[in-house]
């Protein structure tokens, strides 16, 4: 999938694993290639989104983006999208396999309802902990292959 950067990430910062998960990602984002745009105000307003028709309520449902061409992105493909922006190429990876798609869009709306709770389960910690740490990786072989040592781990 290809998009035109900066993407634009509309996001529930008032969901604390939504909040960990974007920004772990834009704090390994060298290129800023990320926006996050915080929809949870109850009054939030946009005019690219009221352009494409997008309510806040479709916002708060399911994660949207919007890259620099003008292009909309929903659920899944964002985070293959704001995955490789930051330079987690693995996990876009992970994010867009062919076969895992199908769980991935049948799992990620439930996960989308039910983030709140979750949060209070800290599993934003853990996920935040889990983006991070692959960041840090991907950095270490990204300095290894500058260097021309790619078969370091």
């Amino acid at each position: 999938m290809n998009a035109t950067w900066p993407l634009v990430i509309y996001y529930d910062a008032s969901c604390p694993l939504c909040r960990e998960e974007m920004h772990a990602l834009k704090d390994h984002d060298t290129e800023a290639r990320l926006r996050l745009v915080d929809a949870s105000p109850a009054g939030f307003a946009d005019d690219h989104l009221a352009a494409a028709g997008i309510a806040r309520a479709d916002l708060m449902r399911l994660i949207h983006a919007r890259d620099a061409a003008g292009r909309w992105f929903i659920g899944v493909e964002v985070f293959e999208l704001a995955y490789a922006a930051a330079g987690l190429h693995g996990m876009a990876r992970l994010w867009a396999n062919p076969r895992l798609r199908p769980v991935w869009n049948r799992l990620y709306p439930w996960v989308a309802r039910l983030r709140q709770p979750l949060s209070w389960l800290r599993l934003n910690r853990a996920y935040g902990w889990l983006v991070r740490r692959a960041a840090t990786r991907a950095q270490a072989r990204a300095a290894a292959c500058a260097t021309g040592r790619c078969d370091l781990p």
